[in-house]
C-alpha cells in the first residue's frame, strides 16, 4: 500500500474491462471508481477527490473526446485533472484529438494492466511538479513566473493575462510551460520536450509535442504563422523568446 493512495476513476462502457482493471490497479495501492458513461462520470467527479481519469475513447452516447474536450472546457475543480485516454489500435486520429482535447497521455488497446499502471505513476508524478532537470530554472520558492504579458501562478497552476483574467492549464499544458520559462531563449528539441514533459523518448510519427505547443500557442494567444512567444526553429525545435522573471507573488 502506497503512503498516498491515488484515486483513479475509470470511464468505460465495458464493465469486463473497468472491473478487471479497477481489481488490478487496486492490488498496487491504488483506489478506484468506475463509470459506464459520462452521466455516471460526471457524478463520480461531482461526489469524489479524483487524482486522474482512465477514459476510454469509443462509447456510446456522449463519448471520450467529448468529455475530455468538455471537461478541459469548464472551470471547476477538475478542469485540471489528468486524463489517460484508452485508442483502439491503430486509432492515430482519435490519439491526435485525444491529445489536441487536452488528454496528458494516450494508451492504445490492446494493452496489459502493468503498462497502465506505469503510465498513471508517470502521470502522476508529472502532474505534481515540474520536471526534475531543472536546476537553471528561476527559484523553486517563486510564486509567479512573468514572461511577456503573462503571468504563471505556480500554486494555482494557471495563466494571467494583463487585464488579470484567469486561463486554466491543463497538466501536460502546465508542464510543458514550465520547461519554456525554465530554460528561456533556449532552443530545446521535440525529444528532449518530450523528455521533460512526458518522461519518454519521441517515436517516429509521434506529434504530441507539436500538438501540445500549438495547444499552449493558443492559450497565449501566440499566432501560429507569426508567433512571437514560443517560436518554432526549423530542424531543431521550439524557443520562448522572452525573458521571464520570477516574484513572490503577493502582490498583484
Amino acid at each position: 500500500m502506497t503512503a498516498q493512495q491515488d484515486h483513479i476513476l475509470i470511464v468505460d462502457d465495458d464493465r469486463e474491462i473497468r472491473n478487471l482493471l479497477a481489481d488490478y490497479l487496486e492490488k498496487q495501492g491504488l483506489r478506484c471508481t468506475t463509470a459506464a458513461d459520462g452521466r455516471e462520470m460526471k457524478s463520480a467527479l461531482d461526489h469524489h477527490q479524483i487524482d486522474l481519469i482512465v477514459l476510454d475513447v469509443m462509447m456510446p452516447g456522449e463519448d471520450g473526446l467529448s468529455l475530455c474536450r468538455n471537461l478541459r472546457a469548464g472551470a471547476g475543480a477538475h478542469a485540471s485533472t489528468p486524463i489517460l485516454m484508452l485508442t483502439a489500435r491503430g486509432e492515430d486520429m482519435d490519439r491526435i484529438i485525444g491529445l489536441e482535447m487536452g488528454a496528458d497521455d494516450y494508451l492504445p488497446k490492446p494493452f496489459v494492466p502493468r503498462e497502465l499502471f506505469a503510465r498513471i505513476r508517470a502521470i502522476l508524478r508529472r502532474s505534481r511538479a515540474l520536471p526534475p532537470n531543472l536546476e537553471a530554472a528561476p527559484p523553486g520558492n517563486a510564486r509567479e513566473l512573468r514572461f511577456a504579458q503573462w503571468r504563471l501562478d505556480t500554486a494555482g497552476r494557471h495563466l494571467i493575462d494583463a487585464e488579470g483574467t484567469v486561463v486554466a492549464l491543463s497538466g501536460a499544458e502546465y508542464r510543458l510551460l514550465g520547461v519554456f520559462l525554465a530554460h528561456p531563449q533556449k532552443v530545446l528539441s521535440r525529444d528532449q520536450l518530450m523528455e521533460l514533459t512526458q518522461g519518454r523518448e519521441a517515436e517516429v510519427f509521434d506529434r504530441s509535442i507539436d500538438l501540445l505547443v500549438s495547444r499552449l500557442r493558443q492559450r497565449l494567444g501566440d499566432n501560429a504563422r507569426e508567433p512571437t512567444i514560443i517560436k518554432t526553429v526549423r530542424n531543431e525545435g521550439y524557443v520562448l523568446t522572452t525573458e521571464v522573471s520570477a516574484t513572490s507573488g503577493e502582490t498583484q
